[in-house]
């Protein structure tokens, strides 16, 4: 007798059909745990070269995270969130940073939007032309009351420039050669005057003396400035002055970590599946190496020799295409503005080895657990139970199913009675609990799935009913091949109408909520005084500004970014171009007071009354007063108060958005872009656009891998039963009957499946969209229809073109 190692490499080699499923499997695991660990590496390694800070060796600047602390003691956690704009620092701080021993010197940075006569211009203090390297072409540096311009003016021109404190006439002092966009430099002093945040700066510049290293010089600078900053060098100074760095790798953190590991955990438990499946298939085989001789030891090291010669192979060839998937998903994510340019994508060995050593490990445990009774019973009851399906219920597995089960109806119960985030939270462990207990009840629940489905066949002619048969007395087939689908559909269901359902929602309030006339907007921001000029326009009864940005709100124990709308107007105008749908109080916009979606009051347990602790956008910390509570949150925006209390806490404080009453599109003309409601929703809808396309993203990801792995299953199972196709064929069933037996089991199959994840999607989804949006889940019906005409096409391709292969000659042999 062979020894088991070359066992193992003898069935390898004359009998690589039976492992092509299994190599499969593994194949696509690797894909998947390469692409999202790839995804993940590049969010904690992001970096862009510095450009702007390219000459200051040491930069300071605030942290770009509000912390948020909970708990005290051993149980205190920082779960900080990235600030929606920018944090600053207290100019105060530059003396100190410039009274270390390696400085040279220390500049203020500040960079702010202002508008000039031929539109905006990007204005600095001159102090920072110390690193950047300007030099003035004509004239000279700036005085109080003096500018630099890189265009359209020349040296001792009077020009009129906007800033946040309203028009103002400066003296050209000079003019810079500068290719690049428009510029004004103001002197330092008044440029963090003007900025619109007086008193707060950007970045602190630190140029070393000569002989300073730039380590020595930034710890001196950390130590001087106590905490207070942050101190960069190197590639890290690039953080600094693209502030979308931060949100590019949480999302990319998001998807290879959170999305990453439930992929994974799926990728892993199918391939399980279908090796434990293609290892119990050989029970025969190892049934009769017991009944000559060969111990159980040498049976699980046969199973071991086997997984280290298909796993490795299989996890280095599926991390090929997986690192293609990821240099696709981060060019899509860097077309669509949620990755910087700069950034590059991060490929080392460390994914790919985790994605080799995670089917590796998944082979050898799924083999190990497969084989574990049929390597320990007697060799006499070992044949027996390879040739007929034991029925009796694992000791195991099905007390694990049964809590699984009872989890999954625990929280979805527990999800129905909460609200909010609370409720969208508690729902994503439902199908997660759900989809386990599917796995480890599987054989029950294909017998009760074949019962049910198969009451409606028993008339359909001998075909169905002996595809009804077959599904009943082999249920572990069964359950193998529909554990898949109903992943499949599951996730796919849960991600795609989790957008529909929001889409829905949003649609809804924004053609109800947008009562205005006309919408003026201006992608470099509106004059201070474009609100009172649209006021005075002939036929306009009210006009009000919207500045557009986020807040950070605690929810649930962390920081939530949330839309924000700052009003300049009163609020009976405000009132009549923009319906909230106000629930409770009385909408008003004085100085410390805010007005909140109604949800996200529930979200924060506040009401009426009662003092909100947020973060404005720079993560300033303020408390101001709920004044009312509104429904129409997520298509409007969910919070609400008086731009006076945003201006000082935006890099721009000027109005994004003019809505008016009345008036006319070629007399608003003169203030920006005019657009109808209907013209608005329509742009406002693109930017969800990054979330519908990653949702449906990682819906094609998980959905695709899951159905590769169930039409995977299904040729596996066919082609193993040609043993008993042959059988057919003998006893004198025609070619078309057994090809019309194998299809309805397929159907049958897919049926059990989609209404199997159709049922789990909908556990997940009703309390999620309750608590996001207050509302059901909204399916459209065609889209639900592709996804089950899909995946019955495919299952009954996946069993028909095997079968047919098989049943090429008049009988089947072995």
């Amino acid at each position: 007798m062979l020894l088991p190692n070359g066992l193992a490499r003898a069935a390898v080699r004359f009998r690589p059909a039976g492992f092509v499923g299994t190599f499969v499997a593994l194949m696509m695991a690797a894909l998947i745990v390469s692409a999202c660990g790839i995804l993940l590496e590049t969010g904690i390694r992001a970096s862009v070269p510095p450009q702007r800070y390219a000459g200051a060796p040491v930069v300071a600047a605030a942290d770009q995270h509000a912390a948020y602390i909970t708990g005290h003691g051993e149980d205190r956690e920082d779960e900080g969130a990235p600030v929606p704009d920018r944090a600053r620092l207290d100019d105060s701080l530059v003396a100190k940073a410039a009274a270390v021993p390696g400085a040279r010197t220390a500049v203020a940075d500040v960079t702010f939007p202002v508008r000039g006569p031929h539109g905006a211009l990007t204005a600095h203090g001159w102090g920072s032309t110390a690193f950047t390297g300007e030099r003035p072409a004509t004239g000279r540096a700036p005085a109080e009351g003096e500018v630099v311009l890189s265009a359209g003016a020349r040296t001792g021109d009077r020009v009129t420039l906007t800033t946040a404190d309203g028009p103002r006439t400066f003296r050209v002092s000079g003019t810079v050669d500068n290719p690049g966009q428009p510029t004004a430099w103001f002197a330092d002093t008044e440029a963090v005057r003007v900025s619109g945040h007086p008193g707060k700066i950007d970045a602190i510049a630190v140029l070393p003396k000569d002989g300073t290293r730039p380590e020595t010089l930034k710890s001196q600078v950390a130590h001087a400035l106590g905490g207070r900053a942050e101190v960069h060098t190197g590639d890290d100074r690039g953080a600094v002055e693209d502030a979308s760095l931060a949100e590019a790798k949480e999302v990319l953190t998001g998807l290879g970590g959170s999305f990453g590991g439930v992929a994974t955990m799926v990728a892993v438990f199918t391939a399980a599946g279908t090796v434990a499946l293609s290892v119990g298939q050989r029970s025969r085989e190892f049934a009769l190496l017991r009944a000559i001789g060969t111990t159980p030891r040498q049976i699980r090291r046969t199973i071991a020799t086997e997984a280290l010669l298909v796993a490795p192979l299989a996890g280095a060839l599926g991390c090929l295409p997986g690192i293609a998937l990821a240099r696709w998903w981060f060019g899509q994510l860097q077309d669509k503005g949620a990755v910087p340019g700069a950034v590059e994508l991060s490929v080392s060995y460390i994914p790919v080895v985790s994605a080799m050593g995670a089917v590796l490990l998944t082979a050898l445990f799924a083999g190990y657990m497969a084989a574990h009774r049929s390597s320990r019973i007697r060799p006499g009851q070992a044949i027996g139970e390879a040739t007929v399906e034991r029925l009796r219920p694992g000791w195991i597995r099905t007390p694990l199913g049964i809590a699984a089960a009872a989890g999954g109806f625990v929280c979805a119960g527990l999800a129905a009675s909460l609200s909010g985030d609370d409720a969208a939270n508690t729902a994503l462990g439902i199908v997660m609990l759900f989809m386990l207990a599917v796995a480890l009840l599987g054989p029950f629940i294909a017998r009760v799935c074949a019962a049910l489905f198969g009451l409606p066949l028993r008339g359909a002619g001998a075909s169905a009913s002996l595809a009804v048969a077959n599904s009943r007395t082999n249920s572990r087939r069964l359950a193998s091949a529909i554990t898949p689908i109903v992943l499949a559909m599951a996730f796919s269901s849960v991600l795609v109408f989790l957008h529909t359902s929001e889409e829905r929602v949003t649609q809804e309030q924004q053609r109800d909520g947008v009562v205005a006339d006309h919408i003026v907007t201006s992608d470099a921001g509106l004059a201070p005084d474009a609100v009172d000029r649209a006021a005075r326009m002939p036929e306009v009864t009210s006009a009000v500004g919207l500045l557009r940005t986020s807040v950070l709100i605690p929810v649930g124990g962390s920081l939530e970014s949330a839309s924000a709308q700052g009003v300049t107007g009163s609020a009976k105008d405000f009132a009549a171009v923009q319906d909230l749908d106000v629930r409770h109080g009385t909408l008003s916009l004085g100085r410390g007071e805010v007005a909140l979606d109604a949800s996200l009051a529930g979200n924060t347990h506040v009401k009426v009354g009662d003092r909100l602790k947020l973060r404005l956008p720079d993560g300033t910390k303020a408390t101001p007063r709920v004044v009312a509570t509104y429904g129409r949150g997520l298509g409007l925006a969910q919070v609400t108060l008086g731009r006076a209390d945003l201006n000082a806490h935006v890099t721009s404080s000027f109005d994004t958005e003019i809505w008016t009453k009345g008036g006319t599109a070629a007399d608003l003309s003169a203030l920006g872009t005019v657009q109808g409601p209907g013209d608005y929703t329509a742009a406002q809808s693109l930017d969800r656009e990054l979330n519908a396309w990653a949702n449906t993203v990682m819906a094609a990801v998980l959905g695709g891998f899951a159905a590769v792995a169930a039409a995977n299953t299904l040729v596996m199972t066919v082609l193993d039963r040609r043993r008993e196709l042959d059988t057919l064929r003998l006893i004198g069933s025609t070619r078309r009957q057994v090809l019309r037996m194998v299809r309805w089991e397929a159907l049958l199959v897919a049926l059990a499946g989609i209404a199997l994840g159709t049922a789990i999607a909908l556990a997940t989804l009703v309390p999620m969209t309750k608590g996001l949006t207050g509302q059901g889940p909204y399916i459209p019906p065609l889209l639900y229809g592709a996804f089950a005409a899909a995946i019955v096409l495919l299952g009954v391709t996946a069993v028909t073109l095997p079968a047919r292969a098989a049943l090429r000659g008049e009988t089947l042999g072995e």
